[in-house]
């Protein structure tokens, strides 16, 4: 019985999302990070006169550098507990990510705190990602896709 009475008290007080909310607002954000990045690159493509591709990637890097750059100042955590998976799925939440590893970690030193330490949370991004692209790719070699 005590164990019945513990778990109607955790239900209780355990607080309820609104799945509905949240997806609304990640959908919405992430939404406004496209339309940043679609921005971006028509920016770097216009007004630098440089092709498409290389302002992808200049979009990227700028994306990079100010999720970076707001992480270090505390902006970026405030806007991730809002927005959720509409800051975090992009490209901005890998560089969250360790940019808030290598800041949690650099009272350690360059080497062993921030360069031990940096990937930890991102790591396994970079590893699943590696693997999968290499697993899907001799997948479609072997149907032959290619």
């Amino acid at each position: 019985m005590e164990k019945m009475k513990y778990k109607n008290l955790v239900d209780k007080y355990t607080p309820k999302e609104n799945i509905f909310y949240n997806a609304l607002i990640a959908f919405i954000t992430g939404g406004i990070m496209g339309i940043i990045g679609q921005g971006l690159i028509d920016f770097y493509s216009y007004y630098l006169t440089i092709s498409t591709k290389e302002a992808t990637v200049c979009m990227l890097v700028t994306l990079i550098f100010i999720s970076c750059l707001f992480t270090s100042l505390g902006f970026f955590d405030k806007w991730v507990n809002f927005a959720r998976c509409g800051l975090i799925i992009p490209i901005t939440g890998f560089a969250h990510a360790t940019m808030s590893a290598a800041l949690e970690y650099r009272k350690e030193g360059m080497v062993l705190g921030i360069g031990a330490n940096m990937l930890k949370l991102s790591g396994a991004v970079i590893i699943f990602g590696v693997v999968s692209a290499w697993t899907f790719s001799v997948i479609r070699m072997l149907l032959g896709v290619i």
